[in-house]
């Protein structure tokens, strides 16, 4: 299997004569939030662009997120609503709410296309020039340098917000932070937690012999207190589309640095009686599915991407090789190795990687699910209290309707067993995410737009951080930002209500129904399972 194109981060060359590209408006990431931000503006009147650090078009959306995180579907209208009745013409349904990865990239290369949207690949974002709180151009490790009277950061990193010194905040604020309720440390949480007494340790009950790998923290002192703040931030992983289809299948492949002893604990955990990690595939079109994390040792690489958020691209490229490797390692080792029983491997080796989905990657997914990375601190900043209704905002941009929900951040020992902390499932009833949350604050800058990593606390975002919420907030970015340029004016100072009418003329939907949810047909809480 040829994995070689599969980079988070390949460097690039300056060559002689390096481009200058002069927009309207800059997008940076053709993630869907990128996308629809740039379609919405473009229909608006504006001239735009895409630069895109990597290779693809969709994040993870069309990277095998096939499940969708719709939450409530009444809750989202707009583009987001139409990639769906799009997928629905794909599949000749009316609307389609899980799809297959080359699915996806097919509705975002119409769109792209249709709307007549350039993007430039391989953008690697080095130099953010700024003056008098606005950024002037921006300048990739190729020399290609753009120009625009605005800027959207529509990347999973919030890269450029930050290299435009927009303050920002990475991992899990204490409850006191917010007068939160479901930040920080958590203990007590019941989901994806081992069901079962599993010793840590290489020789069972010798702390001497050392622990398993996989865990990441081995002392009492540095377990914290419930609630309190830090800096880790929840797993990553990647969704793996995945088939039984013997006509489409590819036999699990053994991946580069290939190391046994980094499932020891999950083959302990088996031979304890639970057979759990690969429960939770989402069924997909063409007999398909979306592997995602499950249970007290599966997919999630716990603890192994602390660095990623401000990390420098190669270190980012060490952990984004680390989780493939980790991951397909993982599904090589049920499927192959002696020490797992018979029974799982008989069980795995049905299924196998999609040969029709990835093919420039080894059919291996091209973007990791980045759940969590850096997150702004603008006027407002979204909280549990605006999740679970005690708190509302009369600047709506778009509704999130997923429960709250972050995964484990950390894997430790307490009293001699193994134990995951921090994975939190909290349901909700949708609710209105503020315009105020994607733009910085007026005296770090005028001419930018953040709608994936917005302003909000680490379990609001938990909800928020949905794609199909992206997409709702990235139209919004991209029709703020038509406004802004239309008007001659900030993205601080343009006229909420003129937005509000944009986005309602859209098709957004920006105020939830409560009777939806008295009427028991019609309601739709966050019930679609852990994403």
């Amino acid at each position: 299997m040829d994995f070689s194109a599969l980079h988070y981060y390949l460097p690039t060359t300056k060559p002689i004569k390096p481009k200058i590209i002069e927009r309207n408006l800059i997008v940076y990431g053709a993630t869907p939030a990128g996308i629809t931000a740039a379609i919405q503006a473009k229909r608006m009147g504006l001239s735009v662009t895409i630069a895109e650090f990597g290779t693809h078009i969709g994040g993870i959306t069309a990277s095998g997120l096939g499940a969708s995180d719709s939450g409530a579907k009444e809750a989202i209208g707009g583009l987001s609503r139409e990639f769906f009745q799009e997928l629905g013409k794909y599949y000749h349904t009316d609307e389609q709410w899980t799809f297959e990865p080359k699915a996806a990239k097919f509705v975002f290369d119409n769109w792209l296309k249709d709307n007549e949207i350039d993007v430039f690949f391989s953008q690697h974002l080095e130099v953010v020039k700024t003056e008098n709180s606005k950024i002037i151009e921006i300048v990739m490790e190729d020399g290609t340098t753009y120009k625009g009277s605005f800027f959207i950061d529509a990347s999973y990193e919030g890269d450029l917000m930050a290299k435009a010194g927009v303050s920002y905040f990475v991992g899990r604020e204490s409850n006191a932070t917010y007068k939160e309720t479901y930040n920080g440390i958590q203990f007590g949480h019941p989901h994806h937690q081992f069901e079962k007494w599993i010793d840590p340790y290489v020789v069972e009950g010798d702390p001497l012999s050392g622990v398993l790998p996989g865990i990441t923290e081995t002392t009492h002192e540095t377990l914290g207190y419930q609630g309190q703040g830090d800096n880790r931030i929840q797993a990553f992983n990647f969704r793996v589309c995945l088939t039984k289809n013997p006509d489409n299948r590819v036999s699990f492949p053994k991946p580069p640095s290939y190391d046994p002893e980094r499932y020891a604990l999950l083959l302990r955990y088996i031979k304890a009686g639970v057979w759990d990690a690969m429960n939770l595939h989402t069924f997909l079109p063409s007999r398909k599915t979306d592997l995602n994390n499950y249970g007290g040792f599966s997919t999630d690489n716990i603890g192994m991407n602390y660095e990623w958020p401000d990390g420098n691209y190669q270190t980012r490229e060490k952990i984004f090789q680390d989780h493939f490797t980790y991951n397909l390692g993982m599904l090589y080792f049920l499927a192959n190795d002696e020490q797992v029983p018979q029974a799982v491997r008989d069980e795995v080796s049905e299924w196998g990687l999609a040969k029709d989905e990835f093919e420039e990657t080894g059919h291996w997914p091209h973007q990791l699910y980045i759940r969590e990375a850096r997150r702004m601190l603008a006027d407002y900043v979204m909280t549990d209290h605006n999740c679970l209704g005690d708190l509302s905002v009369e600047d709506s941009i778009g509704l999130a309707s997923y429960q709250m929900d972050s995964h484990h951040c950390r894997r430790v020992i307490i009293d001699g067993c193994v134990y995951n902390e921090g994975d939190v499932e909290i349901p909700i009833s949708p609710y209105p995410i503020s315009y105020r949350s994607i733009r910085p604050k007026a005296d770090e800058c005028t001419n930018l737009l953040v709608p994936v990593c917005l302003s909000s606390s680490h379990i609001a975002y938990g909800s928020i951080r949905m794609e199909p919420v992206f997409m709702i907030l990235g139209q919004s970015a991209g029709a703020a930002a038509a406004l802004a340029y239309q008007n001659n004016t900030t993205v601080q100072d343009i006229s909420y209500e003129k937005l509000k009418d944009q986005l309602v003329n859209y098709g957004h939907v920006l105020e939830w129904d409560d009777s939806i949810e008295d009427d028991p047909i019609l309601r739709m809480k966050s019930t679609f399972g852990k994403q």
